[in-house]
């Protein structure tokens, strides 16, 4: 069973930087696209970022972009979730995801329950 396991969330001060996190397997970061995701309390999961399987497009959410970098490593088995400028609004638990499905395909729009893998989470919170 192919896991992702993510790491990196902690309390950060608004305007400062963390990096996330996912660890998997080879074959995930090879032939998967892969992407974050993020849920606020009480509010919906929603997208955040992703990265084709080739590593040569990336996609983000209006909300992030130009302060949140994705990127992978494959030589670490790792996906990360670089985020800068970090903002109150940001607080919430981030999850990363996998799927052997392009981007552009349905399973990556709202409410993507059918993407394959799931990390369980690790928590984000910006203070003021």
């Amino acid at each position: 069973q192919e896991q992702l396991v993510e790491s990196g969330g902690g309390l950060v001060q608004a305007g400062g930087s963390l990096r996330l996190s996912c660890a998997a397997s080879a074959r995930t970061l090879s032939n998967y696209a892969m992407g974050w995701f993020r849920q606020a309390p009480g509010k919906e999961r929603e997208f955040v970022a992703a990265v084709s399987w080739s590593g040569g497009n990336t996609y983000y959410a209006a909300s992030v972009r130009g302060r949140f970098f994705i990127s992978k490593d494959n030589a670490k088995n790792t996906l990360y979730l670089q985020m800068t400028s970090l903002k109150l609004d940001d607080t919430a638990v981030y999850y990363c995801a996998a799927d052997p499905s392009d981007y552009s395909g349905s399973k990556w729009k709202y409410p993507y329950k059918t993407l394959e893998l799931w990390g369980q989470g690790t928590l984000v919170t910006v203070s003021s």
